[in-house]
């Protein structure tokens, strides 16, 4: 019988419950992911428990509480606080989704906060988004042109400009992206919803004169074609956008253009 070994620091194990604070009647308990690339140890699950008669409404309100109060050594990116730069992006309740967005009082029982799935941890609750961004930043997502420039700028009527809504409000928070079963296994080759929903963005502006080019660099078995749109990406986004909507519109331009 051949016996198997798990690589080291594979294993998620129970740590630290901290002290409940003194003097607290509203104490709500928080279950959160940590790991440490300088401990040289397995992942961890610390147990905290939060004064919410201290504490903000939102999850994130609560992590910075834990930061400030309990443990300084606690790592999460944040900024706007207002669901907009997306960067306090983590998996919430065994959902992707934005912590300064989702309330507390949204969840049942012990709220459980873990990384984004799928992706290297930096540290703590903070992933690494490099191959994230490259592929962004791989379907050129400005205004590409040929025409000779404007005097003033590129104009484009009511009707056109109506298009882009529900595309250009996409703030790249990777929730949809790691929340796809075909980005986890793929996503070197699979550019995965963000980046797709981007892609279809420009390609539906009337002031872009690049559709083309645009198209042969999305043909491609994986870059595309590994989306099967079992709507994950639709059903976590904090934007209520859809970019399965977005990935199935490329796909038809693709073989309209064929016809």
């Amino acid at each position: 019988m051949v016996e198997l070994t798990l690589p080291k620091n594979s294993k998620i194990q129970q740590g630290k419950t901290w002290p409940k604070p003194e003097g607290a009647t509203n104490l709500r308990e928080y279950r959160i992911y940590r790991w440490s690339p300088d401990d040289d140890e397995n992942p961890r699950i610390d147990t905290y428990f939060v004064d919410m008669d201290d504490c903000g409404p939102m999850v994130l309100d609560a992590l910075l509480w834990i930061k400030n109060k309990i443990d300084p050594t606690l790592t999460l990116r944040r900024s706007c606080r207002e669901g907009i730069c997306g960067s306090c992006a983590m998996n919430i309740d065994g959902s992707n989704t934005l912590a300064c967005t989702k309330g507390c009082d949204d969840i049942s029982g012990a709220v459980k906060v873990y990384p984004l799935p799928h992706m290297q941890v930096v540290k703590d609750l903070v992933p690494d988004l490099t191959n994230f961004y490259a592929q962004h930043a791989s379907i050129e997502p400005w205004l590409k042109t040929v025409s000779p420039q404007p005097a003033k700028e590129w104009l484009q009527s009511h009707e056109d400009r109506e298009k882009l809504d529900g595309l250009y409000e996409c703030i790249l928070c990777a929730c949809c992206s790691t929340s796809c079963p075909s980005y986890w296994w793929n996503g070197d080759r699979y550019l995965g919803p963000a980046t797709l929903l981007q892609a279809y963005r420009w390609l539906i502006d009337s002031r872009d004169e690049a559709k083309g080019e645009r198209l042969d660099n999305l043909e491609d078995p994986f870059r595309l074609y590994r989306c099967h749109t079992i709507m994950n990406c639709a059903q976590t986004c904090p934007k209520g956008l859809n970019p399965a909507k977005a990935i199935a519109e490329i796909k038809k331009m693709m073989v309209e253009r064929r016809v």
